[in-house]
């Protein structure tokens, strides 16, 4: 099992990290980035987090040999809590990879992947509750197209509501391709590809527990301290987008002032348009096409 972080050199570059600082690295995955921060740190130190026990077994082994770091098991909506709980209020740089690790993708008992019959999980805390089998076993029509058309962009998501409700119960990755294979049947690519990513979304609330941690991590950040995130999907990229946009505007209340001083704009966003793989990355890991890397610099 391979793991390749994406963008690396240039996410590192971007941290702009300093020896004496305190980062953090919001999705661990296969501890890559990780590994990388803590070569620059001297007396600073790292916090990774990830939902995924697997991931935080996996890292102990990757950084088995490095110091002045801590995994913490939780998913990063609650970055703030579980920082101020180690009496940490202040960080210079936060790192988001919202990307599935490869180990998530490529064990196919995790349901991510619509090209193996697998069980219809999900799931990236295995300790949660709700799979991908209980949306769509119990969802009623309007609920689970609204799901597909708004976390996966599938303009065919009624269609599919219907024929899933009518094939209740479903029970693996297949039963759900199948009648994927059955509307989509005309479209380029995978014909499950917006649904899974759809049903991935929901089953782990990924696009407002991406809201609520940019705010936090905003708030926790140093003066120059920055904010670097990496998309992999439209409606992610799209959330990021707006926050920055949001933050490193002039505030409304002074809009109106003859003049602007540098106070009232809280950020700098460092990546006016955003980052993207390099061909020979992209040739050596074709998981990176899509992705896109934004930062944005606290003032």
């Amino acid at each position: 099992m391979k793991h390749i972080s994406v963008l690396l050199k240039e996410t590192i570059e971007q941290l702009h990290i300093q020896p004496n600082g305190i980062y953090v690295d919001g999705t661990l995955g296969g501890a890559g980035h990780s590994k990388h921060i803590l070569k620059y740190l001297d007396q600073g130190f790292l916090y990774a987090f990830d939902q995924d026990q697997f991931a935080v077994d996996y890292a102990k082994e990757i950084l088995r040999d490095e110091k002045n770091y801590e995994l913490i098991k939780s998913n990063f909506r609650y970055l703030k809590q579980e920082l101020n709980n180690r009496g940490i209020h202040k960080i210079d740089g936060l790192l988001l990879d919202l990307g599935l690790s490869s180990f998530q993708i490529d064990d196919e008992s995790r349901g991510f992947t619509y090209l193996k019959d697998t069980s219809l999980d999900m799931r990236m805390d295995r300790g949660q509750t709700i799979t991908a089998q209980d949306i769509v076993n119990t969802y009623d029509l309007d609920d689970l197209a609204k799901v597909l058309f708004v976390y996966g962009e599938e303009k065919n998501s009624y269609k599919i509501a219907r024929r899933i409700i009518e094939k209740r119960p479903l029970k693996t990755t297949m039963d759900l391709v199948t009648i994927c294979d059955q509307v989509n049947y005309k479209e380029k690519g995978h014909s499950a590809k917006r649904v899974f990513q759809a049903l991935r979304i929901a089953v782990n609330d990924e696009l407002r527990v991406l809201e609520e941690v940019l705010k936090d991590a905003f708030d926790l950040l140093n003066p120059e301290g920055r904010l670097v995130v990496i998309t992999f999907h439209s409606l992610e990229d799209r959330i990021v987008k707006h926050f920055f946009k949001s933050v490193s505007e002039i505030d409304p209340i002074f809009k109106k002032l003859p003049t602007v001083s540098p106070q009232m704009i809280h950020a700098e966003i460092i990546t006016k348009k955003p980052i993207y793989p390099s061909e020979e990355e992209m040739i050596e890991n074709p998981r990176s096409r899509s992705a896109k890397l934004r930062v944005l610099k606290k003032l």
